[in-house]
C-alpha cells in the first residue's frame, strides 16, 4: 500500500503538504503511521478549518435568500448585526496581521461581507412597526457604506498593539452584539425571518473554532471569543425551536380575524317586517321607523303618525 502512496501525483502531493505540511504528509500518507497522534490532531484541526472556511462562505446565504424573497427585514436587530459585523472584521484583521493559517480565520472573510450585505438590507427594508428615521433610505445606505469604508482602513493601518487590544474587546462585543437579537425575539416571541440554517452554522463553526485554535494557534483570546460566541449561539438555537412556526400561525390568524370583520361588514342584517291579523278581518303590515344612522338612498320617505295605521281590508 506503501507503494500507491508515495507514487501519487505531484499535484496530490502538493496539495497534501500545503494542508497538512511535509513532515505529517509524510507520516500519514507517504508511511501510513495511524500511530502519529500528534499529526492526526494537526491534519482534523486542518480538515475542520477548511470545512469551516468553505461553509462559511455560504453560511449567510440563506438569510440573504429570506430578506429578499420576503422583501423584509422583520426580526431582525441592526445594532446586533452591526456589532457583529465590527467583531468578524476585527478578528479577521487580527489574524491576517498576525500571519495565522488562512484555515483559522479565513471563514471571517466572507462573513463580514455577507454580514455587510445583510445590514445594508435591512437598512433598506426598514421595520414598518418601528418609526422612520427623518433622513432618507438612500441618505443611511451612504452613511452605512461610508462608515464600513472608514473602519476597514482603520483596522488594516491602526499599530498591531491597538488591534490586539480591539481583539480582546470583541469578547464583549460578541456579547453585545447577540443580546439585541435575543432580546428582540423574547418580546416579539418571534424570530421574524431569522434563519435556522445560519444559526445552527454558527454553532458547529463555534465548536470546530474552538477545537482548531486550541490545536494550532493557541491564542487565549480567540479561544475565549469562540467560546462566547458558542454559548449565545446555543441561546438564540433554543429560540428558534420554542418559536418555531409561530409566524405563520400569527399570520393565519390575522387572515382568519380581517375575512370574518370583511364578512360581518359586508352582509347586512336582513330586515323582519313584522305582519299581524286583526280581529276585525284586516291584515296589517306595521314598518318599524328607519333608524336615524342608517339610510338608503332611493328609498321612499315613510311617515309615522300616533293613532293612523296603515292597512288595506281584505275581502
Amino acid at each position: 500500500m506503501t507503494a500507491i502512496t508515495r507514487n501519487l501525483p505531484w499535484f496530490v502531493k502538493d496539495l497534501g503538504v500545503s494542508i497538512v505540511g511535509q513532515k505529517c504528509y509524510a507520516s500519514l500518507v507517504e508511511n501510513l503511521d495511524v500511530g502519529d497522534i500528534d499529526c492526526l490532531k494537526y491534519a482534523l484541526s486542518k480538515g475542520l478549518g477548511l470545512g469551516i472556511v468553505v461553509g462559511g462562505s455560504i453560511m449567510k446565504v440563506p438569510q440573504l435568500l429570506l430578506i429578499l424573497s420576503a422583501k423584509s427585514a422583520k426580526g431582525l436587530s441592526l445594532p446586533a448585526y452591526v456589532l457583529e459585523t465590527l467583531s468578524y472584521a476585527i478578528t479577521l484583521a487580527y489574524s491576517y496581521r498576525n500571519e495565522f493559517p488562512f484555515s483559522t480565520y479565513g471563514e471571517n472573510f466572507f462573513l463580514t461581507i455577507q454580514n455587510i450585505l445583510i445590514t445594508l438590507l435591512i437598512i433598506y427594508f426598514p421595520n414598518p412597526r418601528l418609526t422612520r428615521a427623518s433622513t432618507s433610505v438612500g441618505t443611511q445606505l451612504t452613511l452605512a457604506g461610508t462608515a464600513t469604508a472608514v473602519t476597514g482602513a482603520a483596522l488594516y493601518y491602526i499599530p498591531s498593539t491597538t488591534l490586539a487590544a480591539f481583539q480582546v474587546a470583541t469578547i464583549p462585543l460578541s456579547l453585545f452584539s447577540k443580546i439585541p437579537q435575543i432580546r428582540q425575539n423574547f418580546r416579539a416571541r418571534s424570530t421574524g425571518q431569522l434563519s435556522a440554517f445560519a444559526v445552527g452554522s454558527q454553532v458547529a463553526g463555534c465548536l470546530a473554532r474552538l477545537f482548531t485554535t486550541s490545536a494550532e494557534v493557541g491564542d487565549p483570546i480567540l479561544f475565549m471569543g469562540f467560546a462566547l460566541a458558542l454559548l449565545l449561539n446555543i441561546v438564540l438555537g433554543a429560540q428558534m425551536y420554542i418559536y418555531w412556526g409561530k409566524d405563520e400561525k400569527d399570520d393565519l390568524g390575522k387572515v382568519s380575524t380581517t375575512a370574518r370583520h370583511e364578512k360581518k361588514v359586508a352582509t347586512p342584517e336582513p330586515i323582519s317586517v313584522p305582519a299581524a291579523w286583526q280581529q276585525n278581518g284586516k291584515f296589517e303590515v306595521v314598518v318599524p321607523p328607519a333608524s336615524p344612522t342608517i339610510a338608503r338612498a332611493g328609498s321612499p320617505q315613510i311617515r309615522h303618525s300616533s293613532g293612523r295605521k296603515w292597512a288595506r281590508k281584505v275581502d
